[in-house]
């Protein structure tokens, strides 16, 4: 299962993504397809931490739960999409790509992440 993940994430590199993962939502690495350079368990314990933070937010303002997270940057966005209780996919788009397109791929492999 993990291998067809990592094949998943790979694919969204066609799409402007330079980046991607999905990381269990207490920080672990599920599968990734990470830049060369990056901290692996820094980033994703952050990612978790992003959607951690806004779930609890969204609680407080008695609102449900987020499915979506971006975070912007001068030279691009990330994505961080709701994958169910356990789980986020996370995706770092360069600057002019189309987000909706991506987070349209995220939801795919999203769905499978729940099934699984």
């Amino acid at each position: 299962m993990t291998e067809d993940l990592k094949g998943m994430l790979k694919e969204l590199r066609t799409d402007g993504v330079t980046s991607s993962a999905i990381i269990s939502r207490d920080g672990l690495v599920i599968a990734s397809d990470l830049d060369t350079g990056t901290y692996v368990e820094t980033f994703a314990i952050m990612c978790a931490t992003l959607m951690g933070a806004a779930v609890t937010a969204n609680m407080e303002l008695k609102r449900g739960s987020p499915e979506r997270v971006t975070v912007e940057s001068s030279d691009g966005k990330m994505l961080i999409l709701s994958a169910g209780r356990r789980a986020v996919v996370v995706s770092v788009i360069s600057g002019g790509t189309d987000e909706d397109h991506v987070a349209r791929k995220m939801e795919k492999i999203a769905a499978v992440v729940k099934q699984g």
